[in-house]
Parts: structure tokens; C-alpha cells; sequence
């Protein structure tokens, strides 16, 4: 919930070392020009093979999401029966329960003052849902059970597989793009009007020639973050109402002003954990980045559940 930005952020960021990484190797080893001739010359063929990479990228990344986010944060999994932090397993199973997952999500919490929690893993039947020793402390019963019943929701929802399936062709157009436009530059360049298409590959045209795809490949990838934004904003009301029905719409809504009393509390200038978390922007770029809608509208939307 508060830190799907976490979330997006892990898949993201080992979706694009993933991305570059196998690039370079591809580009190493010769094989991207092999997997070029495969799919044939063109546009057509280039999309396709930017296509493949993209979702190969996209779905390595989602298969390494769950381990990465316990690594990272050293988050302790809770036994079924482990009564501790007030029976979150056990709340957790019964919000999950209630949604028709067939497999209960692994539970876990982590040491972080910040009121955070959120949802992870490959599939609706390899979950987690871990939540910071800040939350629990900081939050009462009926706004923990908001939380929880909204990270179930978005396991419930498939939200992962969904903004997979969106990062994956992001890539592809991310690298389509950048394989034309360092076509067009290399061309100038040399001051004729050939093109790299035959020569195949992502970034063709020697190793200056990738290391400009590379480069508009990165920029490229910044405004993709535009697109998935708006996915991931439009998932968090899906699963505000999922939790809704699973918990009370008064349980999330107290969740959310929860969080609310904490974002007031702090001091513009020291507003920059927020900001980067991008969970209450309200104008400009930062809106348009953030992969959260403004609290307020949430709390809005809300009102008729």
C-alpha cells in the first residue's frame, strides 16, 4: 500500500540491471546480431526481437522480486501460528482467505521507523507481505487490517503479473525506439543515408554505436517511467476498493489518514523520504512520476464503498 512504491521501485530497478546486463553480453558474444538474423531484417523483425528481450527482461525481474525484497530489507518471516505483532499472520491469511488466493501469502516484518508495508512475488500462489515495525507500532488494529487487506488486494488482483506484462512492453518500445534513433544518428554521422538494419542487433554499428544506443536506451526508459506511473496510480484505487470489501471501507480510509497525520506532520523541507516515495505528490512532473494517486483523491474514491 504505502510502499507499492517499494515494490515498483525493486521490479524497476532489476528489470533495467537485467536489461543492460544481458545487453552487453548479447553484444559481447555476437548473439545479439545470431537472434537478429532469426527474426529477419526490418522494422518488423526488429520489434520482434525487442519484444522478446522485453518481456525476458520484465519477467526475470518479477521471478526475482520476492528474494530480492527479503534480502534488501532483511525482513524476518513469521511462522502460520506465530502470535506475535499482533496475529498478523493469522490476520493477513483471513484477509487472503476471504479473497480466494489458494496459496497464503508468506508473511514477514522488517526494522524500519517509517510506517510502511507492502506486497510482493512471481505469482498469487509465491506472495509476501511484509510490514515495517513502524507501522505496527504507529497504526491501531483497525488501520493495520486497512493495510493488509489492501496488499492482499493487490496480490488478489494480480497486480505484479499486470505491471510485468506493461514494463515488458515498455522495453520493447524502449529499445525499438532507441535502435532507430541510433540508426539515424550513426547515418548523420557518417554522412550518408545507410542505415544499421542489416548489420542487425540492438545497438549495430560497432561499439560507439552501442554505446549511443545504450545511452538514448536510458533516456528513453526515464519517460517510460510516465506510462508505468499511470498503470501502477490506476492499481492502487483498484486495490483501495479491494480493500474496501475485504476489510471495510472504513478501515482503509483510516489507514489512509493515518498516513495522512504522519505526511502533515512533517515539515516541507524535510518532505524528501516522501517525495521520493511518491506517495502523496499532487502537481507538476512529481504527479505525473508518482506511482501513487494524492492521498486525498484515494480517501475520495473511497467514500462510496
Amino acid at each position: 500500500m504505502f510502499t507499492w512504491t517499494k515494490r515498483i521501485s525493486f521490479f524497476l530497478i532489476t528489470n533495467f540491471a537485467i536489461m543492460i546486463t544481458l545487453s552487453i553480453f548479447l553484444k559481447l558474444t555476437g548473439l545479439d546480431v545470431v537472434l537478429a538474423q532469426f527474426f529477419g531484417g526490418g522494422y518488423i523483425g526488429m520489434f520482434g526481437m525487442c519484444l522478446v528481450y522485453g518481456m525476458i527482461f520484465s519477467f526475470m525481474s518479477l521471478w526475482m522480486s520476492k528474494g530480492s525484497a527479503k534480502r534488501a530489507y532483511k525482513i524476518k518471516i513469521l511462522e502460520e501460528h506465530d502470535s506475535s505483532h499482533d496475529n498478523l499472520v493469522m490476520r493477513v491469511h483471513s484477509f487472503a482467505k476471504s479473497a480466494g488466493l489458494e496459496k497464503m501469502p508468506e508473511v514477514g516484518v522488517y526494522e524500519s521507523k517509517q510506517m510502511n508495508a507492502f506486497a510482493t512475488g512471481p505469482s498469487k500462489n509465491n506472495s509476501l507481505v511484509a510490514v515495517s515495525t513502524g507501522l505496527m507500532a504507529n497504526m491501531n488494529q483497525d488501520e493495520v487490517d486497512g493495510v493488509l487487506a489492501h496488499e492482499v488486494a493487490h496480490i488478489a488482483n494480480g497486480d505484479m503479473v499486470t505491471m510485468t506484462l506493461i514494463q515488458g512492453v515498455m522495453n520493447a518500445f524502449v529499445m525499438f525506439i532507441a535502435q532507430i534513433i541510433t540508426q539515424i544518428i550513426m547515418s548523420a554521422m557518417r554522412g550518408d543515408n545507410n542505415n544499421n538494419r542489416s548489420r542487425g542487433g540492438l545497438g549495430g554499428g560497432g561499439m560507439f554505436g552501442y554505446m549511443i544506443y545504450m545511452a538514448v536506451q536510458s533516456a528513453l526508459g526515464f519517460f517510460a517511467m510516465f506510462v508505468i506511473s499511470y498503470f501502477s496510480r490506476r492499481r492502487e484505487f483498484s486495490a483501495d476498493a479491494g480493500a474496501a470489501k475485504l476489510a471495510g471501507s472504513h478501515k482503509m480510509v483510516a489507514a489512509l489518514k493515518a498516513l495522512q497525520r504522519q505526511f502533515d506532520m512533517i515539515k516541507p523541507e524535510s518532505n524528501d523520504k516522501f517525495q521520493t516515495m511518491k506517495i502523496s505528490s499532487k502537481n507538476g512532473i512529481m504527479a505525473m512520476m508518482s506511482t501513487h494517486p494524492p492521498l486525498e483523491k484515494r480517501i475520495q474514491a473511497l467514500q462510496g464503498y
